[in-house]
């Protein structure tokens, strides 16, 4: 599903205005993005060739952490910050594994949403599900029915936040959102992640990408490896770690760039 670029969008949309998933989707060559979107995805593809391989390295690192997830027998997960369905979505890389898996995809964002559900219409009920849901409202979260159908069993339960942390700044408390989301899950659950970063990028240039992130709808915060492994605090890490993205587990040999792509992925699992 596209948006016709003939055809005025939906005004709830806003796309006069970058969206960061929006961009994502055009990093990944799709076609679900707004001139405004390429416009703005441009830029930070101009600041070098590791914006487009960390984008396809942290949906890869998605598809495997999902894969192996399902094979320590997880069924129940819950996808926040989902972005544009394309190939390989949880739902589909779980239902794989396990037929009977159910997956909640949570969003805030209306494109997302729409896409979500016409990729769903013709799924069976109960299976996979679609929810408006804000990851800087935790509690809210939790409350909502979905969610609660999916922890109530007492069942293990992947917790799954792919690029979706640094679009959650200081001041929202990140650390305290994870918190409150962990906190919630049954014993033996796990919790899955992927984080951009500036480690690898020339400290005067640091500041460049976040910068064409202010004229979107969500504004972009890099982290630290430190930072980043900090949100596994209390878990335990599975091996190899908190790792660039190409490295958690790969399936092919690694290449020279692999260990400065700017994406740090971990899963860790709840005692």
């Amino acid at each position: 599903m596209s948006w016709d670029e003939d055809a005025p969008p939906p005004a709830e949309l806003y796309p006069e205005i970058p969206h960061p998933a929006r961009m994502y989707d055009y990093y990944l060559g799709g076609k679900d993005n707004f001139p405004a979107d390429r416009e703005a995805a441009e830029k930070v593809l101009a600041l070098g060739p590791m914006v487009r391989l960390s984008a396809r390295a942290n949906r890869a690192f998605l598809q495997r952490a999902v894969r192996q997830l399902a094979g320590l027998g997880v069924r129940r997960f819950i996808d926040i910050g989902t972005g544009i369905p394309t190939a390989g979505n949880t739902h589909e890389v779980a239902q794989q594994v396990h037929p009977d898996a159910q997956v909640a995809y949570l969003d805030n964002d209306p494109i997302v949403l729409v896409h979500s559900r016409a990729l769903l219409s013709s799924r069976a009920p109960g299976s996979t599900s679609v929810v408006q849901a804000d990851l800087r409202e935790p509690a809210a979260i939790l409350a909502d029915p979905t969610v609660r159908q999916l922890l109530s069993a007492g069942e293990p339960v992947a917790l799954l936040l792919f690029a979706v942390l640094h679009f959650i700044d200081e001041a929202d408390d990140p650390y305290r959102i994870v918190r409150t989301l962990v906190d919630a899950l049954p014993p033996g659950s796990y919790l899955a992640l992927s984080h951009g970063t500036g480690d690898f990028i020339p400290a005067p240039e640091t500041s460049r990408g976040p910068a064409i992130y202010r004229t979107a709808t969500a504004q972009l915060t890099l982290r630290t490896k430190a930072r980043v492994t900090r949100f596994f605090d209390g878990l335990d890490l599975l091996a190899p770690g908190v790792v660039t993205a190409p490295l958690w587990h790969p399936e092919q040999p690694p290449s020279d760039t692999d260990a400065q792509v700017g994406i740090w992925a971990g899963v860790a699992r709840k005692g």
